[in-house]
């Protein structure tokens, strides 16, 4: 979980590709942002409710009125769903967003996650409850259990499943599990997670494990789909970016989602936010996905969570 290794294009057969995309390219030589972003790309859960292909996070969003700023920002350009967690210290902030975007609440898909913390206390519902109350909700569309914390998450999941029962979650899943976790929990429970969400980017692109939720009918949703930049001066997404008229975000996150990948790029920033969410106005021809696909170094930007670094999980 370093830096990557290396931002360059590795080989001569992609540096042979890359100069006859130049040579073939008649678009300016500068990334333009064109069109807007189609409001309908969503994917069908294994709950059979829809979710967009495309969200907003926020975290570490928690200036004051920053997290509510990004909502109202995201919701004008056409975002729909909304992830924070519990842990992000912003549910509050988040809920007046919610409250003062102008969508009616029907139309937005709002995903929140329970902590570590309140996992190896066993107070799943309470954190539930905490959670709905700082986001002045009556229902959630997604609730998913953060980490897998060991000993603590196949219990965890029984509850979720009640919450689930309750129709005060409306879709349950899981984040940063793994195959031999999601394994696990299929053995104990007859509930299968909606969604996975996991870290996934052109730098870190775990294939195992999403054909595995694919296989499954668990949905893959990518945090940190933009590496916190580590890839948006690789000369691969460089070049496509020209080759496509988009920035290398754009290209990196049309990849993702043009392998049915649901996206949640953070940003606070009324401008990254609406350049974020114009990404299906083209399509990356397949010869170029199958390229970003080999940037893979498994590279994390995020990091394991303090309370998990010296446990094996």
């Amino acid at each position: 979980r370093d830096q990557p290794r290396s931002r360059g294009l590795g080989d001569v057969y992609k540096r042979q590709y890359l100069d006859k995309i130049i040579g073939q390219s008649s678009l300016p030589k500068v990334y333009i942002g064109i069109g807007g972003i189609v409001l309908d790309n969503t994917v069908f859960l294994n709950t059979n409710r829809e979710m967009p292909l495309l969200g907003l996070g926020v975290y570490k969003a928690t200036g004051e009125n920053e997290a509510e700023n990004a909502i109202i920002s995201a919701v004008e350009s056409g975002y729909r769903l909304i992830d924070t967690a519990s842990v992000y210290k912003n549910e509050e902030n988040v809920g007046r967003g919610i409250a003062s975007c102008g969508i009616p609440r029907n139309e937005l898909f709002i995903t929140t996650k329970v902590w570590n913390t309140a996992q190896r206390l066993g107070d799943i519902q309470g954190a539930f409850e905490r959670s709905l109350d700082r986001l002045k909700l009556d229902y959630v569309d997604l609730y998913l259990i953060h980490w897998p914390v060991p000993g603590c998450y196949l219990s965890t999941w029984k509850v979720l499943e009640e919450i689930q029962k309750s129709g005060r979650a409306l879709s349950i899943g899981v984040s940063n599990f793994e195959i031999r976790h999601l394994e696990e929990l299929e053995a104990n429970s007859g509930i299968i997670p909606a969604v996975n969400q996991i870290e996934c980017h052109p730098l870190c692109y775990p294939k195992e494990l999403i054909d595995y939720c694919q296989d499954k009918g668990i949905q893959v949703q990518a945090y940190a789909p933009l590496a916190r930049g580590a890839y948006l001066d690789n000369d691969v997404m460089c070049v496509l970016g020209t080759k496509y008229a988009h920035t290398p975000a754009q290209i990196g996150l049309r990849w993702a989602t043009q392998k049915g990948i649901s996206v949640i790029p953070k940003s606070v920033h009324p401008d990254r936010i609406r350049s974020n969410g114009n990404i299906f106005d083209f399509t990356i021809e397949q010869e170029d996905m199958d390229l970003i696909d080999t940037l893979n170094e498994n590279f994390h930007s995020s990091h394991v969570p303090e309370d998990l670094r010296d446990i094996a999980f």
